[in-house]
């Protein structure tokens, strides 16, 4: 969605909790986010907030508090009602959230070698480097 935005763009920072799915140990995290580097040819700063302070992510105060008051008392019967609910919050300051449903089905059980590991472009960060690094795109011959 913000390719056309942001089209100039040469690096990404995302900012992740420390658990789950994009968890700082998780492996398959980190080879998606290569895969994606490659693809868009940027960089991707990753910036995952240490255990137990997800609290502190600026997204979820900024914008989950507004897309609760939206679908307050309204029934989320279906994925197609929940997107249309939190695509039509806005705010009298501006805010305005764009959602799309994805319908493509994802693939469980994906393991990870170390091998496929020490492929990735990676470089750690002095500070905290666990939880504060960079990928790259990889160079092909």
């Amino acid at each position: 969605m913000g390719k056309k935005d942001y089209e100039k763009s040469k690096k990404i920072l995302i900012t992740a909790d420390c658990g789950g799915s994009n968890g700082y140990r998780t492996k398959l995290w980190k080879w998606e986010l290569q895969k994606l580097a490659n693809e868009l040819k940027i960089e991707i700063h990753i910036s995952h907030y240490p255990p137990g302070t997800g609290k502190w992510n600026k997204i979820e105060h900024k914008l989950f508090s507004y897309i609760s008051q939206n679908w307050r008392g309204r029934p989320l019967i279906t994925r197609e009602t929940v997107v249309k609910l939190i695509g039509n919050t806005k705010t009298k300051t501006g805010l305005k959230i764009k959602a799309q449903l994805d319908l493509r089905e994802y693939k469980t059980g994906i393991e990870i070698t170390k091998k496929q590991i020490e492929t990735l472009n990676l470089k750690r960060y002095k500070f905290q480097n666990e939880w504060n690094y960079k990928i790259m795109p990889q160079k092909f011959k």
